[in-house]
């Protein structure tokens, strides 16, 4: 034990953890991409923000990967006003999720029937509450939308949910408006994924001191 206090052995045995925040960061955004597919794939409606980048994917004709990485880049420049400072996991939500989510549309299927498409809505909402606990867990930063949500709450006085509320009403109506797939997934998603990430959270937290 009194090895384990030396210099370079206790830098030995940090190094895995540091290892297992960026692979699990990774691994949680790929995740995250994944589940946008699936919801959207399952055609019964998207989470919020995704019914605006369907809606700007129509009007432009651009891919949903490029629309997911402007706005994350658009967003990101109403934190200066806010004052909020991205870490690494910041910047790796928007290029990952962009470069990960055409190529997870690329390869889920459209199905067919009205419970294959529920089942694989269910899978996407499961999937993206533990994708977010993943990314969420290693704490080097919060995605591109949630520092926006958290700045505006802190600069405004009013509540973390009272904020999220207003942004996801105001974006699910500007691309219902665009042409994005509003539905019965995008309201189960707002009322189900909350509980769902604070239920996996606590198994993708990762220590980051003894």
């Amino acid at each position: 034990m009194t090895i384990g206090r030396k210099g370079g052995t206790r830098w030995s045995l940090r190094m895995p953890r540091r290892r297992r925040r960026l692979v699990q960061l990774v691994l949680g955004l790929v995740g995250y991409a994944l589940s946008m597919a699936l919801m959207m794939r399952a055609g019964l409606g998207s989470m919020p923000w995704d019914v605006l980048h369907q809606g700007l994917a129509l009007r432009t004709g651009l891919s949903i990967g490029v629309v997911v990485a402007v706005t994350g880049v658009v967003v990101l420049l109403l934190w200066i006003p806010l004052r909020e400072r991205p870490g690494i996991g910041t910047l790796a939500n928007v290029v990952v999720i962009a470069l990960a989510v055409d190529g997870a549309l690329a390869v889920v299927p459209v199905v067919d029937g009205l419970w294959a498409r529920a089942g694989l809505a269910v899978t996407g909402i499961v999937l993206n509450a533990a994708a977010t606990a993943a990314y969420i867990g290693v704490g080097l930063g919060a995605g591109p939308r949630d520092g926006l949500m958290t700045g505006l709450a802190a600069r405004t006085g009013r509540s973390v949910r009272a904020v999220r509320t207003g942004i996801e009403v105001t974006v699910v109506l500007t691309g219902w408006l665009l042409g994005g797939t509003f539905g019965v997934v995008t309201v189960a998603y707002a009322l189900g994924v909350g509980p769902l990430v604070q239920w996996f959270l606590p198994w993708f937290t990762v220590r980051t001191s003894r």
